[in-house]
């Protein structure tokens, strides 16, 4: 089950021609999807796209009205290679993963479309995962556009130029016969806003009429001699196709003032910032009526010369705004200029940072250094600043991060992950420090305290292959860690099929929580749940042993002390080979989704309900906080001792705890205090519970009596 249920929103979907569609980027992008005619759509679950996976799952039974072909693909790459429905028949599909880490995985199959060609419109949208706010490795889309020779659209964020682009885009791959990508930043995501729809509509040569009449066209395919006219063809034919489709439907904008002796040149992804950052300024008002020129990319490749000259012509200097590095638009700005005998300057990263997300503040300290040598023209110098909104009791950002202690990222309250790797802390202790390979997923959280386990990640799927080097003669052996759905992405045949084929006699414990559960707790092969759409209910542990692994042990995941023993004996076994573990536990997150509503209706409805909580006795807390450290459970903190002879504080478990039991669990293995208790709250009660409740209170009132009285004769 996904992290939110788009059900209701999807039905908004229906709306026709003249209508106004009300809501947010990724329903925008779905919409357009369906008024251009797609015939399939395919892709892979990922920031910041991960909901757009979401809607269309919801959208299916829209979909199949339309005779639309969705698919939940295994893979970017498996996504990529869907697009060769396009190849030699007038389809038009589209598939969406997160870029860039879900851009290498597809880059072959896009390599081979893009060599190919299409006939029907093919696009590909891209989650621009750049920035503050990111999990991966900070590199930008727009190298594998210019590699591929693949049209890059970056549209303003606002819901009428998104769906203009995702309808051009289509266009512009017919009319260029190329696959074109359409990157989608964070915010532009989730914008909320409105356009002005139109109505759905089904492809007028379906995949059935495909399927039925095939084409082969040998031309199409990259090999010799094919593959080097394919060159050819991009430069003389599609490329100026493309610049000619461009520039006829004037996809990229002309805005703010109409003249002016300096001007800006941005991204189109990046305008919101920008006009934000001008507004701060004095330069534009909120609705983007800026008092210089502004040339908005919502195409950022190609480039189109007539365009950057017509703009620069008659102006002293442009801020280019390009976030990211390299500085590849910059770059082509300047050569283009420069063939043309303009002296315009622009000014880009010598005031704006090469790296790092422009985010408002960061965009208005550039605007701010351009404006204060080169907008003498607009009176901004020596008034810089001088809109910035500020409250006087607002703190200072050093008083801030005075104030604030840094908070690494962790794991979920009760998350079924957190117990696998106190196991190993636990472990660690006894046999001394071993090398842990780890994959990506939440699992990765594992590398940042309480725990420091973890020395390196190379990819989805590619935990075990990262330790591969390591398949040799020693005296301990390593750790590898994949989660399920690395597992079914890539990691069945790079990692365990790798290392049965090469008789690997190392370890890999593979976390079985159900969903792909980082990316928003999508369903997956192995998932318990069942979908009449999807096959599900395929157990890792048959696949494994499919592959020919013997020695494979299953644990559950909340059982620290087993999962310790079954790592020693992994660790330590005579018997030569790979050897894997399977944890088992479902993702809390999506557990205490599944079961609040039923549990809502049911407290609703009068019936008896337990909540199992778990609590700390202040009493016989010792205060050493071995519990925090083996645990980092959320939900365990620190509060004040009672006893005013002990200075340490205690611990102690706050309201968000969900029972999973892994903080007693933790100090049963490691056989660390006794303060951990158990508690079930009862909501519904019944006449039994009330009349137990009764009982245990006079039992306790009677107890304290009784200590209060030897107490009192004692103090005598």
């Amino acid at each position: 089950m996904a992290e939110r249920s788009f059900a209701k929103e999807v039905e908004t979907l229906r709306i026709g021609d003249g209508e106004i569609f009300h809501g947010e980027g990724i329903l925008a992008v779905t919409k357009a999807l369906l008024q251009s005619g797609v015939s399939y759509v395919g892709g892979y679950q990922g920031a910041p796209i991960s909901h757009l996976m979401d809607v269309l799952a919801d959208a299916e039974p829209l979909m199949q009205e339309l005779g639309i072909h969705f698919e939940a693909s295994a893979s970017e790459a498996s996504a990529a290679a869907m697009l060769a429905a396009s190849v030699n028949y007038p389809l038009r599909g589209a598939v969406t993963w997160k870029s860039t880490v879900g851009t290498n995985v597809a880059s072959d199959a896009l390599a081979n479309v893009s060599s190919g060609g299409v006939t029907g419109g093919a696009l590909v949208i891209i989650g621009e995962d750049y920035g503050e706010g990111s999990s991966i490795m900070q590199e930008r889309s727009h190298a594998f556009a210019m590699k591929s020779q693949m049209w890059l659209l970056d549209p303003r964020p606002n819901l009428a130029s998104i769906v203009d682009m995702v309808e051009l885009g289509f266009q512009l791959s017919e009319a260029s016969n190329t696959p074109v990508m359409l990157e989608l930043r964070i915010r532009t995501c989730h914008v909320y806003g409105s356009f002005t729809a139109k109505d759905n509509r089904a492809a007028t040569f379906s995949l059935r009429d495909a399927m039925e009449n095939p084409v082969r066209d040998t031309g199409r395919i990259v090999l010799p001699p094919a593959n080097f006219a394919h060159e050819q063809e991009k430069v003389a034919k599609r490329w100026p196709a493309a610049i000619d489709f461009i520039k006829s439907r004037r996809m990229n904008e002309f805005l703010g003032a109409a003249t002016g002796d300096v001007g800006i040149i941005v991204q189109g992804g990046l305008y919101n910032n920008l006009i934000r950052a001008l507004e701060v300024e004095g330069l534009s008002d909120v609705f983007g009526k800026a008092r210089l020129p502004i040339y908005v990319l919502n195409v950022t490749y190609p480039l189109i010369t007539e365009e950057i000259v017509g703009f620069c012509a008659d102006k002293k200097a442009v801020l280019l705004i390009e976030e990211g590095q390299p500085d590849y638009i910059e770059q082509a700005v300047n050569s283009i200029l420069r063939k043309q005998d303009l002296e315009t300057r622009i000014v880009g990263k010598d005031v704006l940072p090469m790296a790092g997300e422009y985010t408002g503040a960061v965009l208005h300290a550039g605007i701010a250094a351009f404006m204060k040598t080169h907008g003498e023209s607009l009176g901004a110098a020596g008034s810089l600043g001088h809109n910035r909104p500020k409250h006087p009791d607002s703190p200072a950002l050093d008083d801030l991060n005075a104030l604030l202690p840094p908070r690494p990222a962790g794991f979920c309250t009760g998350c079924p992950e957190r117990p696998v790797f106190s196991a190993m802390k636990l472990l660690e202790r006894e046999m001394g420090p071993f090398h842990v390979s780890c994959d990506i997923g939440c699992h990765l959280f594992s590398i940042l305290p309480p725990f420091n386990i973890g020395n390196t990640t190379m990819g989805y799927g590619l935990g075990w292959a990262g330790a591969s080097a390591f398949n040799t003669q020693s005296d301990k052996r390593t750790i590898s860690v994949m989660g399920d759905g690395g597992f079914w992405h890539n990691g069945l045949s790079s990692g365990v099929g790798n290392a049965v084929f090469n008789k690997n006699d190392n370890v890999l414990l593979i976390v079985d929580n159900n969903y792909a559960a980082a990316t928003g707790g999508q369903d997956i092969l192995s998932s318990r749940g069942k979908r009449e759409s999807k096959s599900t209910g395929h157990s890792i542990q048959s696949a494994v042993r499919g592959v020919g692994v013997t020695w494979l042990k299953t644990v559950g995941s909340y059982d620290v002390a087993k999962m310790r023993d079954t790592l020693r004996d992994a660790l330590t076994t005579p018997e030569k080979g790979p050897k894997v573990i399977v944890a088992e536990g479902e993702c809390m997150l999506n557990r205490q989704r599944r079961e609040k509503p039923l549990l809502a209706k049911k407290l609703k409805s009068g019936e008896r309900l337990v909540r199992t909580r778990f609590g700390i006795d202040p009493d016989s807390c010792t205060g050493d906080h071995s519990c925090i450290r083996l645990s980092g459970c959320p939900s365990l903190t620190i509060r004040e001792n009672p006893d005013p002879l002990r200075e340490d504080p205690i611990a102690a478990v706050d309201n968000s705890c969900v029972g999973c039991g892994l903080c007693g669990e933790v100090a049963h293995a490691a056989v660390l205090c006794p303060s951990f208790y158990r508690a079930d709250v009862i909501q519904n009660p019944g006449r039994w519970d009330r009349f137990m409740a009764k009982m245990r209170a006079r039992i306790i009132q009677w107890v304290e009596r009784r200590s209060e009285k030897g107490r009192s004769r004692h103090a005598f």
